[in-house]
């Protein structure tokens, strides 16, 4: 496993990373960073295993919105042609290959350990703010 050196909010970190997944792993710092810099520049959240935990639970938040959205699309998807055997075929818009790829870096099956990884880092405090 290859190792990559990654800042997050300023600080350094080595992280594990296969040979195939650097520009994913690098794609998913990028988001971590914004999100804890977002909520840093915020003011009102100080320490930094907070922003952690606040920004983990937001990019969680987004992505269970992102599946329920990505199901509701391929829903819709799959009603004209139901519809079509009906006289009055109602008009449904379909979904586009964009409208699911703008959120395919969220299906990586490697999220949830990430994030149970960084559960478990902060579990010490036991503190949400």
């Amino acid at each position: 496993m290859k190792q990559i050196e990654v800042q997050i909010m300023g600080q350094s970190y080595l992280l594990g990373c296969p040979a195939d997944g650097e520009s994913q792993l690098r794609s998913a710092v990028d988001h971590v960073d914004a999100a804890m810099c977002k909520i840093r520049d915020a003011g009102k959240v100080k320490a930094r295993d907070r922003i952690a935990v606040l920004a983990s639970l937001n990019i969680a938040f987004d992505l269970i919105q992102a599946q329920a959205a990505s199901a509701s699309a391929a829903e819709v998807a799959v009603a004209p042609v139901a519809a079509a055997a009906s006289p009055v075929a109602p008009l449904l818009p379909m979904a586009t290959p964009s409208d699911t790829a703008n959120h395919a870096e969220l299906d990586d099956p490697r999220l949830p350990q990430l994030l149970q990884r960084l559960d478990n880092a902060l579990a010490g405090d036991g503190h949400l703010l």
